[in-house]
């Protein structure tokens, strides 16, 4: 895609910049973070650079702002749903060259025994435009030892298809909805569990992803033609989270480990572990090591081969009637495995310097899908925070 020739990044400082006047007007606190990843797929695959920024701000006692972007700079090979020539265990992969641009904003207010937050976040590709709007609150009782979290969003979503010409622009409209809470057993420990709701209707295929079969264009001669995939236009999605936080101040460390179970119509459940470790190292430096696993179920449309079905692709447009088929690899069956480290230095009372490095492995598990299709990945990241 062609870059814009305005820089969403002048924009975001120049708004960065009227918050931050807003802020020193009411007396408060603020702050200002900026952070650079890079991720790297092996083999030649995507590669992302994420540059972020945000500003955190006080007005006044009771109010705190926070508005950030963020700028993608998408380039590499992914799969497409085409099948490995035969000979070979290497699936087809397509090219592609993205730029993604968002940001957000988030307004909350602290009343006695309520904190409510309003937000409005905006992502632009040149395929891709998305909106969200949502509320959040946060109410406190029993001495504030319990929390209580309500809140909902509403996302809006403009998607560019290519499966015809000239390519129409369709529509995806999601609702999130979680409740949760957070309880303090002692004054070591704490534990949270959350239920994420959400129902997602409208155009939710992926528009790069094909599907092949082998198609018999005259009697006796067939040819592997590719065809858009078909999902449902309509997805809904439950999602539990359970944590819990125990510190341990006689070695100056704290220990966080997370329950994730995810389900949805679409067939999918997964379950994610996670652990991350924080130690205090001197009284400046903050290590965090971190294993995440993840294993997910395959959605009941996956086909890595179309053949073996009775199944009959066609072109144009998606058909909520079905017959549903993908070959996208990210709706198989697959576990990942997640090593990572981050280390936090505060070097003075207003300026805090980061960096992480993560590994990426991810590997198939139905027995069908070629292990090509799956991606390892190195994640790096480096960041900073300036308060006044």
């Amino acid at each position: 895609m062609t870059p814009p020739r305005r820089s969403t990044l002048q924009s975001l400082l120049a708004t960065l910049a009227l918050v931050a006047g807003t802020a020193r007007t009411g007396r408060g606190e603020a702050a200002v973070s900026y952070k650079y990843e890079d991720y790297q797929e092996s083999g030649g695959r995507i590669g992302v650079q994420t540059q972020g920024a945000l500003l955190e701000g006080t007005i006044g006692t009771a109010t705190t702002v926070r508005v950030g972007g963020v700028i993608d700079a998408i380039a590499g090979a992914t799969p497409n749903g085409q099948r490995a020539p035969a000979g070979s265990d290497q699936v087809v992969l397509t090219s592609l060259t993205e730029r993604r641009k968002a940001w957000n904003a988030e307004m909350a207010r602290q009343f006695p025994r309520l904190n409510a937050a309003l937000g409005v976040a905006h992502s632009r590709e040149g395929d891709y435009v998305s909106t969200a709007f949502s509320l959040n609150t946060l109410t406190d009782f029993n001495q504030k030892n319990t929390t209580l979290l309500a809140g909902a969003a509403v996302t809006t979503d403009d998607i560019k298809a290519f499966y015809q010409f000239p390519s129409p622009v369709l529509g995806k409209r999601t609702l999130d909805v979680i409740v949760g809470a957070t309880q303090v057993l002692d004054p070591r420990t704490s534990v949270s569990f959350n239920v994420t709701f959400s129902r997602a209707h409208g155009y939710l295929n992926d528009q790069y992803k094909l599907v092949q079969k082998a198609t018999e264009i005259v009697p006796g001669i067939f040819l592997p033609l590719t065809f858009p995939e078909n999902r449902p236009d309509r997805r809904e999605k439950w999602i539990t989270l359970a944590t819990v936080n125990r510190a341990f101040p006689d070695v100056r460390a704290a220990l966080e480990g997370s329950y994730r179970f995810f389900h949805d119509n679409f067939g999918i459940a997964s379950h994610t572990l996670s652990l991350t470790w924080l130690q205090r190292v001197g009284s400046r430096v903050t290590l965090e090591p971190l294993v995440r696993w993840y294993r997910q179920d395959a959605a009941r449309f996956y086909y890595y081969n179309l053949d073996q079905t009775p199944i009959v692709p066609v072109f144009g447009a998606p058909r909520p009637q079905g017959p549903f088929y993908s070959s996208d690899y990210r709706l198989s069956a697959l576990d990942s495995l997640t090593l990572g480290l981050k280390v936090s230095w505060r070097v003075s009372d207003r300026l805090e310097i980061n960096a992480a490095w993560k590994d990426y492995d991810l590997q198939g598990r139905d027995g069908a899908t070629p292990a090509s299709a799956y991606s390892q990945a190195v994640i790096t990241s480096a960041g900073l925070k300036f308060s006044w």
